[in-house]
C-alpha cells in the first residue's frame, strides 16, 4: 500500500514520544518520509539509536534523546534539546505507553502512581512544554494516543485504562483552551494493534479467532494503519478536525 503525501509535513517540526519500537517507531518513519523534521524521545536507548540509522536514507535524519518521562524535569528537558534542534514544534504526537498486566488485587499507591505516570502525566507536561510553541507559530496540531481497551471493558490493568480513560478527557479539555490559538488537538484510539510485543505475549490462535470475531473488518491492524492516520491529523487537510476521538481498531467498538 503507497502512503499518501502531505506537502503541509514537509520541513514540519515533529516531536514524537515513544518513538523507539512498535507503533511509536512506525510513526517516526511515517512522518520522516513526509520530509518532516522529526525528534522523538524514548527510554530505549539501544532501539532509538537503531532507529535513526535505520531511517538515515528515508528523509531527514531523526533526533533522538533517550527520556524517562517519568521524571517530568528530564522530560521538559528533552523538549528543550528538540526546540534546539528543530526549532518551534508544530506537531506533537504523544503516543508513550505501557499496557503493563496487574491485578487489582496487588496494586500499591506506589504502582498506581508509577502507571499514571507511565501512561497520563507525561502527556499533559508534553502539552504544556510545546503549546507555547505553537503559539508563537500561529497553530499547531496536538495528537494524543489513547485506547480503545476501557471502551471494550478490558480487564487486568486498571491502572492503563484508567489513564488512557483519562486522555480523552485531557484531550477536549485542552482542544477548549487552545482552540483559539489554532492549535488543534485529537485523541487517536488504536485497537488491538500487531507490534511485535503484542504478537509475541498476547498473540495466541485463540486471542486471534476472537479478535477477528470482534472486529467488523477481519484484517489484523498493524503500527502503519495507526500511523497514517496521525499524518492526517497532522497535516493542514485536518485543519478544522479538532475536539475528536479517531478509532482504528476495524469496527471492534
Amino acid at each position: 500500500m503507497s502512503d499518501a503525501i502531505y506537502p503541509s509535513l514537509r520541513d514540519r517540526a515533529v516531536l514524537i514520544t515513544g518513538g523507539a519500537s512498535g507503533i511509536g517507531a512506525s510513526l517516526v518513519e511515517h512522518f520522516v518520509r513526509q520530509g518532516a523534521r522529526v525528534a522523538f524521545l524514548d527510554r530505549a536507548a539501544e532501539a532509538g539509536e537503531a532507529l535513526v540509522s535505520r531511517l538515515a536514507e528515508d528523509g531527514p535524519r531523526p533526533l533522538f534523546f533517550p527520556c524517562d518521562l517519568r521524571d517530568i524535569a528530564a522530560l521538559r528537558e528533552a523538549v528543550g534539546r528538540a526546540h534546539t534542534g528543530l526549532g518551534d514544534i508544530s506537531v506533537l504526537v504523544n503516543n508513550a505507553a505501557h499496557d503493563e498486566r496487574h491485578a487489582w488485587e496487588d496494586v500499591t499507591v506506589e504502582y498506581w502512581d508509577d502507571r499514571i505516570a507511565v501512561n497520563l502525566r507525561h502527556q499533559f507536561f508534553a502539552i504544556q512544554a510545546v503549546a507555547p510553541m505553537m503559539r508563537r507559530l500561529g497553530g499547531g496540531s496536538i495528537v494524543n494516543f489513547g485506547s480503545t481497551s476501557w471502551h471494550i471493558g478490558q480487564g487486568g490493568m486498571p491502572g492503563y485504562t484508567s489513564s488512557k480513560a483519562a486522555i480523552e478527557g485531557l484531550t477536549r479539555s485542552f482542544a477548549r483552551d487552545l482552540g483559539p490559538d489554532r492549535i488543534r488537538v485529537n485523541c487517536v484510539l488504536p485497537g488491538w494493534i500487531m507490534t511485535e510485543r503484542q504478537m509475541s505475549l498476547w498473540l495466541t490462535p485463540e486471542a486471534d479467532a476472537e479478535r477477528a470475531r470482534a472486529q467488523c473488518l477481519k484484517e489484523r491492524i498493524y503500527p502503519a494503519d495507526v500511523a497514517r492516520l496521525a499524518l492526517w491529523l497532522a497535516a493542514d487537510d485536518s485543519r478544522m478536525c479538532t475536539n475528536e476521538t479517531w478509532t482504528v481498531d476495524g469496527g471492534w467498538t
